[in-house]
């Protein structure tokens, strides 16, 4: 959507309200619910979308102060679109340092709330209304060019991620504008930065003709973003490589593939459906004969809700099947443990393996 068109929203949702204040009325905003008990999974589009759960904020008494923050917030956007600006989440919780003194946030965590609730209200991502995350994204290495603008003369830069030596190309917090150019035959999605340092430093996307991505854990919104526009501009299989506990399976890659409940609102543009499980499963431990360790209270916790109420796990029975099989050995296993057999074990046999059978990979 053009900045134009958001624009155009804000404007349009200002003016209802100022109208309803005209006519004597009280004015109201209607935000989605933005959890899982508001989120159904589509097997056909593979992602997950908001349901029709909605909560409406009504001036009053009791809410004139989330109301006015909303407001103030709402014209924070415009004006970032207006001057072509970006504010991260923590900027915009010191510029409301600078309102009146009934309407200042406490903590971060509340204005970082309700940001959230202007996202969802205008159905965009909250880049598209000038909010930039803090941190950045991941890192990629291989058969990939990168096609950026010079910020001074807006002139198109090839960059060739073959090309940085013993580093990688950091992804920028916006990806609309660029363009890809590759010949690889796969991403392959890497939950950590040193297994990514592994492969990157072999050269393993040469030897595999792929592009490697550390996604350092549950992958910020730039990261998904830039994987989901490869996905289908390049029209490329994207594999995810994780730790085999909960955390890997149910935040890290649901999150990749299908999005996340909180942003329901928003996954059309984050996950990427295409996105295929290679490992580590849980059915690796045996069959790799991999060091483990304990499952804690949290990671069983982790599991029985993922199995209760995860829309994702709960249509697909062979997710089903690996989180109790997890659960019933009370073992988890890292990516690095493939080094108890050789510190290139996971590059000369482990993804050799898997991608020979790539058919028989957890959905």
């Amino acid at each position: 959507m053009s900045d134009n068109a958001v624009l155009q929203r804000i404007l349009k949702e200002a003016e209802q309200i100022r109208d309803k204040v005209l006519r004597g009325e009280k004015p109201s905003m209607r935000f989605p619910l933005r959890n899982l008990s508001n989120v159904r999974f589509d097997p056909k589009e593979g992602k997950f979308k908001i349901g029709r759960k909605s909560k409406e904020r009504t001036l009053s008494v009791a809410t004139v102060k989330t109301f006015a923050q909303s407001l103030k917030m709402i014209a924070l956007a415009k004006r970032l679109i207006e001057t072509d600006d970006i504010a991260t989440k923590r900027e915009a919780y010191y510029v409301a340092k600078g309102w009146a003194e009934e309407v200042r946030f406490g903590e971060q965590v509340e204005s970082d709330g309700v940001l959230d609730d202007v996202e969802a209200l205008f159905s965009v991502n909250r880049e598209q209304l000038g909010f930039v995350p803090e941190e950045k994204g991941g890192e990629v290495a291989g058969n990939l060019v990168v096609y950026d603008q010079d910020r001074d003369t807006g002139a198109e830069l090839a960059i060739d991620c073959t090309r940085f030596g013993s580093g990688a190309y950091s992804i920028p917090i916006s990806v609309e504008h660029l363009r890809f150019e590759s010949s690889a035959k796969f991403v392959l999605a890497i939950e950590t930065a040193g297994m990514f340092q592994r492969l990157a430093k072999h050269n393993y996307w040469r030897t595999a003709e792929c592009i490697l991505i550390s996604m350092g854990g549950v992958p910020t919104r730039a990261t998904r973003r830039f994987i989901r526009r490869m996905s289908e501009e390049l029209d490329i299989e994207v594999y995810a490589f994780v730790d085999c506990d909960p955390y890997g399976i149910c935040n890290i890659y649901r999150t990749l593939k299908v999005g996340s409940g909180n942003a329901a609102h928003i996954n059309e543009a984050f996950c990427v459906p295409k996105a295929r499980y290679l490992g580590v499963t849980p059915y690796d431990i045996e069959n790799y004969n991999l060091p483990t360790h304990g499952m804690t209270e949290v990671d069983i916790k982790r599991i029985d809700d993922a199995l209760k109420n995860d829309p994702f796990i709960q249509y697909h029975l062979s997710w089903q099947q690996a989180l109790e099989h997890l659960k019933s050995g009370g073992r988890r296993a890292e990516q690095q443990a493939f080094a108890v057999h050789d510190l290139n074990h996971v590059i000369d046999t482990y993804l050799p393996d898997k991608l020979a059978a790539v058919g028989d990979f957890l959905p």
